[in-house]
């Protein structure tokens, strides 16, 4: 059963939909609400909704909860009834055209990212594959990280359905079988799935690793304030710099502030963002010049 409406009708032509399974028990998490668990101060589903934010329509198959962006909730019928039987539940809120993509997610990948779903849906598109799954580090299929062509995947599982009377039970590799897939290979951890309490500490940490944490802070607080807005991190941390080492070292936060303000007052946007950083470093230039002359004009 469908409880809330999502956004938009189906994908673009080169567009896909999406269906986030985040349902089953987390038995080995010990009845955890697994797609609430938090790696890095955000939802494991919430960070699925993030990779697959593009899609046209997405359908969420589990229980209700607040999200960060609108998506389709729905069931499976019974509850609990299995990953195929969630899957068959997703697919029927969608009207993805026949040849359209339809890409499906498990709700605990912290590390996927919107460039292996891309690289997912444009494998799909450049061939005549039925589907395309990732394969992990081992070579293993991930047919939980993969895009599927709309009719093929509406065909197996109707098959499916009359051949042993409902998908509920039964596992997913009956409906992989029958598809003609191709396979792409992701990073180390694009795959990574977080099955246990091990799995949480494993990925908590990774995210806390230098070179890693910046970027994973900044995504969340864009997820949090409602931000929908790519800028550079680093043209930020310039002028936070120069702000500190200039003026003095309380002026860096209070100058991104009034920068964001800024930028946001001009109409928002990228080019907005950039130019106000411009502007503000301008000035933290101009003001340590002038620290460092000497009352005469000359330097010191």
């Amino acid at each position: 059963m469908t409880v809330s409406a999502g956004p938009g009708p189906g994908p673009s032509a080169d567009g896909y939909d999406a269906v986030v399974l985040a349902g089953g028990g987390a038995k080995r998490l010990g009845g955890a609400d697994k797609p609430g668990v938090a790696v890095g101060g955000r939802a494991l589903l919430d960070r699925v909704l993030g990779a697959c934010r593009d899609a046209g329509r997405t359908v969420v198959v589990g229980g209700r909860r607040p999200t960060v962006r609108p998506v389709v909730w729905t069931r499976e019928d019974p509850p609990g009834g299995g990953p195929l039987a969630a899957l068959a539940a997703g697919v029927r809120q969608l009207a993805t055209p026949p040849d359209g993509a339809v890409v499906v997610l498990s709700a605990d990948l912290p590390f996927l990212g919107p460039s292996t779903v891309r690289r997912l849906v444009d494998a799909l598109g450049a061939d005549g594959h039925e589907g395309v799954v990732l394969t992990d580090p081992d070579g293993r299929d991930q047919p939980l990280v993969a895009a599927y062509r709309a009719e093929p995947l509406r065909r197996e599982i109707a098959l499916l359905a009359t051949e042993y009377g409902s998908p509920a039970g039964l596992p997913l590799r009956l409906l992989v079988r029958e598809l003609d897939l191709d396979r792409i290979e992701a990073g180390p951890f694009a795959s990574f799935d977080c099955d246990t309490w091990d799995d949480i500490a494993v990925a908590r940490a990774r995210i806390r690793e230098h070179g890693t944490v910046l970027e994973e802070w900044i995504t969340a607080v864009k997820d949090d304030l409602g931000v929908d807005l790519d800028v550079d991190t680093h043209l930020l941390l310039d002028l936070a710099r120069d702000a500190a080492h200039g003026v003095a070292r309380p002026a860096a936060p209070l100058t991104t502030f009034l920068v964001g303000y800024a930028a946001a007052s001009a109409g928002g946007g990228p080019e907005a963002v950039a130019e106000a950083v411009r502007k503000a470093t301008a000035l933290a230039r101009r003001w340590a010049e002038e620290t460092e002359q000497r009352p005469d004009g000359s330097g010191t």
